[in-house]
């Protein structure tokens, strides 16, 4: 912990030249002050991490300084000393917020020792407000792409709520980024502090969905070798996502349908109600309304979860993100692989422009990946990109940029592409293309091509 900076505070000039050499041969910073003002002044010109302060001095005493700091805002611990002990003060420097209260006259190691964890104390909340930092970069609605009208509206109504303790129910096609706007909802939320946590209802067997949700104690079933907490009990105090939850078998939404009401679970083979605090984000991509129609959805559980509805718009009817998604996704896959960036040719975008994309946002960076990692060009271009992207008629023809094409012709192109990539080698190029090294040799007869990707004389 050698190097950091320390804030020495007495008005006995003795205390603070022993400290000061003390701390100094340790390899610390060490700066001093004989009251309370003067420290002030030093830590506003530069922070510091730890500040040891007498509580009597002159000009201020040291609990008033704690407090001085918290209120400008100080990251700095504080360790107060006292020749004057007692229970009380101690317990009114704790309760004030103050690492460690120490007796004058102190032993040096027990000194060395409280500073050497105050400071490990110190490093780690940094590091702590760091992480929770990046998460919330990561997870704010500055990563929900969109600019278009239809994502602006989700945005403000998502910021809105995000401030209530409300129910939430994210409706949405696959694809459409339900999971990361629950994400930036509870990172905007008063319980970012508290734990976020996502299941997938669908991808749980129906055997185990009660025990993973609300636990379960030894012995309650075969394999219940220890107490198990569930989800709801992860979540206390933070945010339980539920994606999927049309999938939730019916015996199972009686049970959270009481959790929604009464606020407490029940582990099974419990015999007490355990209170949680926990606010529930619901998604589904399936119409829940004829769910209920089919019997197999409650409708008195439906009307608990959709309390506040949010409905993210498929990518199909925000085609004006499309630009803005690609450039983030090529950004993004530079930046994990350390490639020199690329771009789209008018004729690529316009094709991704031109598409439905069915998959939604996920689909789209997918392709986006698949092409960055096949093109060697600095250039992305239509043909680099996945052929489903193209729309077939019923007259086998597909639409292409500048015009229509047949499939025959964008194979040829296709198969062009991968044999300049790979140098005409014919084995690279049959693995690339998903086919046998006979069948492309068909193919290369057929479209009158050398292995190079040039047309071949006729044989």
């Amino acid at each position: 912990m050698a190097g950091e900076r320390i804030v020495v505070v007495d008005d006995e000039e003795r205390m603070v030249q022993l400290l000061e050499k003390l701390l100094s041969g340790e390899g610390y910073d060490v700066r001093t002050a004989g009251g309370a003002r003067e420290a002030l002044g030093l830590i506003a010109e530069a922070d510091c991490d730890l500040v040891i302060t007498d509580v009597r001095m002159h000009g201020g005493d040291g609990t008033s300084l704690l407090r001085s700091l918290q209120e400008q805002g100080s990251s700095a611990i504080v360790i107060l000393m006292t020749a004057y002990a007692s229970v009380a003060s101690a317990v009114e420097a704790m309760n004030a917020g103050a690492f460690h209260y120490l007796t004058k006259p102190f032993k040096i190691d027990e000194m060395l020792l409280t500073v050497r964890k105050a400071l490990e104390s110190h490093s780690l909340r940094r590091e702590v407000k760091t992480l929770r930092a990046e998460v919330e970069d990561r997870y704010g609605l500055g990563n929900v792409i969109g600019k278009s009208k239809a994502m602006k509206d989700v945005f403000d109504k998502a910021k809105r709520v995000a401030k209530t303790h409300s129910t939430i129910l994210i409706i949405g096609k696959t694809g459409t980024g339900k999971e990361l706007m629950a994400k930036s909802i509870h990172y905007l939320s008063q319980r970012s502090g508290r734990p976020f946590v996502a299941v997938n209802c669908s991808a749980i067997p129906e055997t185990l969905i009660e025990s993973e949700l609300f636990g379960h104690m030894k012995g309650s079933f075969t394999g219940a070798v220890a107490n198990h907490k569930g989800l709801f009990e992860e979540a206390h105090g933070g945010t339980l996502f539920l994606d999927e939850v049309a999938e939730v078998p019916l015996p199972i939404q009686v049970k959270l349908l009481r959790v929604l009401q009464e606020r407490e679970i029940r582990r099974i083979g419990g015999r007490e109600n355990i209170r949680i605090d926990v606010r529930l984000i619901s998604a589904t991509n399936r119409d829940l309304e004829e769910r209920i129609k089919e019997s197999k959805f409650r409708e008195d559980l439906y009307y608990r979860l959709n309390v506040i509805p949010l409905r993210l718009p498929e990518l199909k009817e925000r085609t004006e993100d499309i630009p803005i998604l690609v450039n983030h996704f090529i950004q993004k896959f530079c930046k994990e692989n350390d490639l020199p960036p690329k771009r789209l040719t008018k004729g690529a975008l316009q094709a991704l422009l031109e598409y439905e994309w069915p998959g939604n946002v996920r689909e789209l960076e997918n392709a986006v990946e698949r092409a960055m990692a096949l093109c060697e060009k600095d250039e992305i271009e239509a043909e680099d990109l996945p052929r489903r992207i193209f729309a077939v008629r019923g007259d086998g023809r597909v639409l292409q940029v500048g015009g229509e094409v047949t499939l025959d012709a964008l194979e040829r192109r296709h198969i062009e592409s991968v044999l300049r990539r790979t140098g005409g080698h014919q084995i690279r190029a049959s693995r690339v293309l998903g086919i046998d090294r006979r069948t492309l040799y068909r193919k290369l007869v057929k479209y009158g091509l050398k292995p190079g990707g040039r047309e071949a004389k006729a044989v």
